[in-house]
C-alpha cells in the first residue's frame, strides 16, 4: 500500500462547482482561485504552442515528439522565469 506522502502517487485536483441551490463556501472559492492561478500559466503555454503552430510537427513525425517537447519545456521555463 502506498504511503500518503508518496510523490509517485498522482492526484488530480478539480475545482468546485456551485449550483443554483448550493452556493460555494468561502474555502471552496479560495480553492478555486488557487487552482485557477496554477492553471493559468499552463493554459498560456498551450496558447503559445498553438500560435507557433509547433504541434503540427508532432502529427507529421511522432519520432521527434520527445525532443520537440523537451525543447518547448525549456523555452516555457525560460519564459516563466522572465515573467513574460
Amino acid at each position: 500500500m502506498d504511503k500518503p506522502d508518496d510523490p509517485d502517487d498522482l492526484v488530480i485536483v478539480t475545482g468546485f462547482k456551485a449550483t443554483r441551490y448550493r452556493k460555494l463556501t468561502p474555502g471552496q472559492k479560495t480553492a478555486n482561485r488557487v487552482l485557477a492561478a496554477d492553471r493559468a500559466p499552463v493554459e498560456r503555454g498551450f496558447a503559445h504552442l498553438k500560435n507557433w503552430r509547433i504541434l503540427t510537427k508532432l502529427r507529421t513525425d511522432p519520432a521527434h515528439a520527445t525532443h520537440l517537447l523537451r525543447a518547448l519545456l525549456v523555452l516555457t521555463n525560460i519564459e516563466a522565469a522572465t515573467g513574460n
